[in-house]
């Protein structure tokens, strides 16, 4: 056999041929590798840009039921939200593409059902609120539970974003500022004044003064901050423009054009918090529906009623007790005392703290006061003792009347004006620690000390170590010193005359009244500014006037009218020592009847698994 061998030409060429199909081999496998590898980052930047965008998108549906809640709440009150959150009306509230074509592109749901946001309530909180609003607190403030599940609806990867957000409708009583005005806010011309609380104004705030003026908490006004020439004195030392010639300091910062902070009442009517009640406002038909229910005739447990007949003066006091959780106004069974053509030997045997024949003259007003006077002291002891009193509202049960509601309807004309007159009020009614407040819709007068001193002991001044929680609710508020006497109102002002001379006072209670605004430049249209708020009808010039409050301007006083006058036409100005009552920052001290604020807070965010909403994060 003849073999013919292989020559080493063709031996190379094959194994050359062979490395050409390895290497390419390789090469494919290799491109074949980076392929998939692109593929695979491709899908997964995909992926993630889907899951960004539904995340987005989750946020966004989240972010319009919150808006739609904050709005309902800061309008109308938690009702609102509650009843909205019944029939449905935060659930469906999703983006649509009638608002934007771009959410046609997504898939909206609660984790279970399309077309839906979850939300539902979650808990009460009771606590200090986040960092944005240092030094405020609520108390048993519902948190609403907002979750958001999103696909897109043209993606092949059917990723799923989420969003959480816990919404806080957090009630804070406006006694935990310093001042809190519903409207502008004036500390023109003002006399050295330091205020150490916060500020709030739902309206201008007006500085400006050739004293001194020093604000050492947060300062916030809806509008601007300004320091016009309105009280038509003097054309002062600073400059309207420039604020270096202000005399003003704000330690902790100013906010202009602010967020307004709304109480669940009609803010431009909030007088009706004060006001008597329609027959449909009140009974235990009508007294919880969410607006009638804020009114102080509601809230109260004791309600004095004075009125005039042909034969005579009439009074009818009315206990009522709060009862499931209903407020007193829905008592269904009040006890009710009627003493008609009272004389002053009948209400001396049966409501020894009242007294009804007092009259003085408002030169301020220019109206005869017929006054509708209590005792305080006698009414702490008279509702300690009372047996009706003890039968409704027993302490032993902790059930005590913590607001006393009063209204004088006798008539008012052009020349009487019925008031409130409280006096005898150094130690008034403690209530186990809950406090005592008095709200009328009556001009409110107040003389001598307030809330001073309690069975521990006294203290007058700065010093206001002896008090309880107290506020004092009314169309508008005079303060008349321990030294007034009803005759100095009938004769012609003079600071010289020593008759008219005020004597040292102090008030411990939160101030909740009313003013008449500024209608001018002049020195007749001027409000008086905040320094003036608390109404004054005697010579006070080089006398004390001590005020541990918090002073709450709601409403326009609707029966005592007569605008501010310059000193020396019926009071010349004490030196007065304004301090905010640091008591009202503790919960536990709160007076009764103070109205909330009523501030949504974006509480807590999180981003949960799909479908789950009973994650709930740590707030911050």
């Amino acid at each position: 056999m003849k073999i013919s061998p292989i020559s080493p030409t063709t031996q190379r060429s094959g194994f050359a041929l062979l490395m050409v199909l390895i290497l390419a081999t390789a090469m494919i496998l290799i491109l074949a590798a980076s392929m998939y590898r692109t593929t695979t980052v491709s899908g997964l930047n995909k992926r993630n840009n889907d899951l960004n965008a539904c995340k987005n998108a989750a946020e966004a549906a989240v972010e319009k039921v919150y808006a739609r809640m904050a709005y309902d709440f800061q309008s109308y009150g938690v009702a609102a939200v509650t009843n909205n959150l019944v029939y449905g009306l935060y659930r469906t509230n999703i983006p649509v593409a009638a608002e934007d074509s771009y959410w046609s592109n997504f898939i909206f749901s609660d984790g279970t059902t399309s077309g839906q946001t979850y939300v539902n309530f979650a808990y009460t909180y009771t606590g200090y609120l986040p960092s944005a609003y240092a030094g405020l607190y609520t108390a048993n403030a519902p948190v609403y539970r907002i979750v958001s599940n999103v696909v897109q609806s043209n993606s092949m990867y059917n990723v799923i974003g989420t969003a959480q957000e816990d919404v806080l409708l957090a009630l804070v009583p406006l006694s935990t500022w310093a001042i809190f005005y519903n409207g502008t806010l004036e500390f023109s011309d003002c006399a050295t004044m330091v205020v150490n609380g916060r500020v709030q104004a739902n309206g201008q705030i007006d500085v400006g003064t050739t004293a001194s003026l020093t604000f050492n908490s947060v300062v916030s006004s809806t509008t601007n901050i300004a320091a016009p020439n309105l009280d038509g004195t003097t054309t002062g030392d600073w400059d309207p423009n420039n604020s270096s010639t202000w005399n003003t300091t704000f330690n902790a910062g100013s906010t202009q054009d602010g967020a307004s902070v709304t109480v669940s009442l009609n803010m431009t009517n909030s007088h009706f918090m004060i006001d008597f009640p329609t027959s449909t406002q009140t009974g235990q038909s009508y007294a919880n529906i969410s607006t009638n229910a804020q009114m102080l005739y509601n809230q109260a447990q004791m309600i004095l009623l004075v009125t005039n007949t042909a034969t005579g003066t009439n009074v009818i006091l009315t206990l009522q007790s709060s009862y499931n959780g209903n407020v007193p106004g829905a008592d269904p069974t009040p006890t009710t005392l009627i003493y008609t053509n009272a004389t002053p030997g009948l209400l001396a045997s049966n409501l020894p703290f009242l007294t009804l024949t007092n009259m003085s003259y408002d030169q301020r007003e220019t109206d005869t006061n017929t006054f509708t006077q209590i005792d305080m002291g006698q009414l702490s002891s008279w509702l300690t003792t009372n047996s009706t009193v003890q039968g409704k509202l027993p302490a032993a049960s902790s059930i005590y009347p913590t607001i006393l509601y009063v209204a004088d309807n006798r008539p008012l004309t052009t020349t009487t004006l019925p008031s409130v007159r409280l006096v005898n009020a150094a130690q008034i009614p403690a209530n186990n620690g809950y406090g005592f407040t008095v709200a009328t819709k009556n001009p409110l007068y107040v003389q001598g000390n307030y809330n001073t001193q309690t069975s521990a002991g006294s203290s007058t001044g700065t010093n206001n170590a002896y008090e309880v929680p107290a506020a004092l609710i009314s169309d508008a508020l005079t303060l008349l010193s321990p030294s007034w006497k009803d005759s100095e109102g009938y004769t012609t002002y003079s600071s010289s005359s020593s008759s008219d001379k005020a004597s040292t006072m102090t008030v411990n209670a939160a101030i909740v009244t009313g003013t008449i605004p500024s209608t001018g430049a002049g020195t007749t249209t001027f409000s008086g500014g905040v320094h003036n708020l608390p109404r004054l009808l005697e010579d006070w010039n080089g006398v004390n006037l001590y005020l541990n409050t918090s002073i709450i301007r709601l409403w326009n006083s609707n029966m005592a009218t007569n605008q501010w006058k310059y000193q020396g036409t019926y009071y010349n100005p004490p030196n007065r020592f304004f301090s905010f009552d640091n008591n009202f920052l503790n919960p536990a001290k709160v007076p009764p009847g103070i109205p909330v604020a009523l501030v949504p807070i974006r509480f807590d965010w999180y981003v949960p698994p799909p479908g789950v909403t009973s994650i709930t994060p740590s707030h911050n």
